[in-house]
């Protein structure tokens, strides 16, 4: 990997009390790359993300965004680097009250200050982007399915033309078919602006479609990267149970009596 890496994360560790979350994370993501972090409910990929984002401080380690630290950062750079990223977020999180040209809009007119009008035509835009008609943006997103939610979320994650990307199990709740469409759509987004792109999912397929490489999270440890044309021929035994969902294997369930 060539060249100063987009996010990159060294000997990362960080704990709740005695449940240790993070045991010494390492990861560098290049610019423009599409990584994938796998895993099992609780093995931490949340936290990674959150503590890339600086909502959680890890207690170990170092993060580095553009080969600047962030770790420690003051709240003044701190917001600065925030407007290099945007987010779609699980389940889309969208905001009830709010049109969904609102929805869209909201980073560009909370966070930037700019002026409605000129929001409102950014947001109509991205929302064609993502295969949406101008009139869905008067809409409330209770009126939208949920397949149609992910579209709003994913232009909303884009509105600012952001450098990097998280994608927080962006296929959460859809069918099959739904899922491919959101798929294509965040690889065509990300392609489309140049973004790195971070995600977390349980979804093999989505990681398949979206990803360049795929990291698996195990105990608070990335235990396999690699290109993710090989993740099916990983050689790693916890690899393998976890793509192919098999309950037999080296990792093992925690079940109460």
């Amino acid at each position: 990997m060539s060249g100063t890496p987009k996010i990159k994360l060294t000997d990362v560790h960080k704990s709740f009390g005695q449940k240790v979350v993070l045991d010494g994370v390492d990861l560098s993501i290049a610019r423009g790359e599409s990584v994938v972090v796998i895993g099992g409910s609780g093995t931490g990929k949340s936290v990674m993300l959150k503590s890339i984002l600086g909502i959680l401080r890890p207690e170990r380690g170092s993060i580095t965004v553009d080969g600047e630290e962030v770790i420690g950062m003051r709240s003044k750079d701190r917001d600065r680097m925030m407007l290099k990223f945007g987010m779609l977020f699980q389940g889309a999180a969208l905001f009830d009250s709010l049109r969904v040209w609102e929805n869209v809009a909201f980073g560009l007119i909370q966070g930037r200050g700019m002026e409605r009008a000129k929001a409102r035509d950014i947001a109509i835009e991205k929302l064609s982007q993502v295969g949406l008609a101008e009139s869905a943006g008067d809409l409330f997103p209770a009126e939208l399915s949920g397949g149609m939610q992910k579209r709003v979320a994913l232009a909303r994650a884009i509105a600012a033309s952001p450098e990097i990307i998280f994608f927080d199990e962006p296929t959460t709740g859809l069918d099959p078919i739904m899922a491919d469409v959101i798929n294509g759509l965040i690889v065509k987004c990300t392609r489309e602006l140049g973004a790195t792109a971070l995600s977390i999912t349980h979804d093999m397929a989505s990681a398949r479609k979206i990803a360049d490489r795929i990291a698996m999270l195990y105990k608070g440890r990335l235990i396999w990267v690699g290109p993710a044309a090989t993740v099916d021929h990983s050689g790693n035994e916890f690899v393998d149970q976890f793509i192919h969902g098999r309950a037999q294997g080296p990792i093992t369930m925690e079940l109460r009596a």
